[in-house]
Parts: C-alpha cells; sequence; structure tokens
C-alpha cells in the first residue's frame, strides 16, 4: 500500500437529493444504483460504502412539495 492508499470511505459531495453511484471503478465498479439522501443530507452506497454527503446550502427536501 501507498502511503495515500487507505480503507477509509470515499465521501462525495452532491448537490441533488438523488444520487447515481457505479463505484467508480469501471469494470472494478458494480451495477449502477440510485440512492436518495436521506434528512440528515447523507446516504451510504451499500455496493461500495461511499458516502454521498448534501453540499453546505443545497435543497436536501423538506419543502413539501
Amino acid at each position: 500500500m501507498q502511503p495515500n492508499d487507505t480503507i477509509a470511505t470515499d465521501v462525495i459531495e452532491v448537490e441533488t437529493l438523488t444520487v447515481g453511484c457505479d463505484g467508480g471503478g469501471g469494470s472494478l465498479g458494480h451495477p449502477t444504483v440510485y440512492l436518495t439522501l436521506e434528512k440528515n443530507g447523507r446516504v451510504e452506497c451499500p455496493y461500495c460504502s461511499r458516502v454521498f454527503v448534501a453540499k453546505p446550502g443545497a435543497a436536501t427536501g423538506g419543502h413539501g412539495h
């Protein structure tokens, strides 16, 4: 392992409530899944454990429509 290689989860900031994740590894990735951020503004991919979080100021729901 190189010094920058980690087992830590990738955290990706997003501006939308729904995100698509394919693992980001091309042939090493996983089937594309679409995830919806939870009320706390984050969601974890069940395949690769990437965590998607809402960017500061992004609308994360609660607007009724």
